[in-house]
């Protein structure tokens, strides 16, 4: 059976090295019709909420620690009943928007959490963030890029706790070689698959920095 996969868009302010962004997310919620894992819960959890509905949240997934895409994290789980999942080398952002209030596990590369009868594996992809992570459908050629891949290349770098040599080596290293055909649904703005983005990988080594 195939993964159901429902898009909620959020908008509010990204924030780090004291610069605000103003930003629309993508919210992911990956499942079937009876539980639901939730990708980068962003912004505000009551549309996130309407979005699950009555299924049952397997899990609250963090691709990263940016604020954007953690601060209705707490909320939501809070009234889905659900665990927070971010990767131990992101710690550092999320404890900057959620000091008192720990995640309930870590993402670990090689993971594989089951929901609607399809499996998820994170794949560590640091780059934009230490702890970056995608998560990978591979029955159904679909991954889940937060900001390490976006349809136009890869995510921003060049802030603090980011290096652009390391995403462009995630993205060649751990992205690049799936099925071409493999669906990208990243953090913001429009899908894209692996082919598409893969033609441009000399450019992105070219750049350098």
């Amino acid at each position: 059976m195939a993964l159901r996969i429902d898009n909620v868009v959020t908008s509010g302010i990204f924030t780090l090295d004291g610069e605000d962004f103003e930003v629309d997310n993508n919210v992911w919620l990956v499942g079937d019709d009876d539980e639901v894992i939730v990708v980068d819960a962003a912004h505000d959890h009551r549309p996130i909420v309407a979005g699950v509905g009555s299924r049952r949240v397997v899990a609250v997934m963090c691709t990263h620690g940016h604020n954007d895409h953690i601060n209705a994290a707490v909320p939501l789980a809070e009234v889905v009943g659900a665990p927070i999942w971010v990767h131990p080398d992101d710690r550092m952002l999320w404890d900057v928007v959620w000091p008192e209030r720990a995640p309930d596990a870590d993402l670990a590369d090689g993971q594989v959490v089951e929901v609607g009868g399809s499996s998820l594996e994170v794949l560590h992809t640091p780059g934009h963030s230490p702890g970056g992570c995608c998560l990978r459908a591979s029955s159904d050629r679909v991954v889940f890029s937060g900001d390490t891949l976006f349809n136009g290349g890869p995510g921003a770098t060049g802030r603090s706790f980011s290096d652009y040599g390391t995403i462009v080596a995630s993205i060649r290293d751990r992205l690049l070689v799936l099925d071409p055909a493999t669906v990208v649904h990243p953090g913001h703005g429009d899908s894209t698959t692996i082919g598409a983005e893969a033609a441009h990988l000399d450019e992105w080594l070219a750049k350098g920095s």
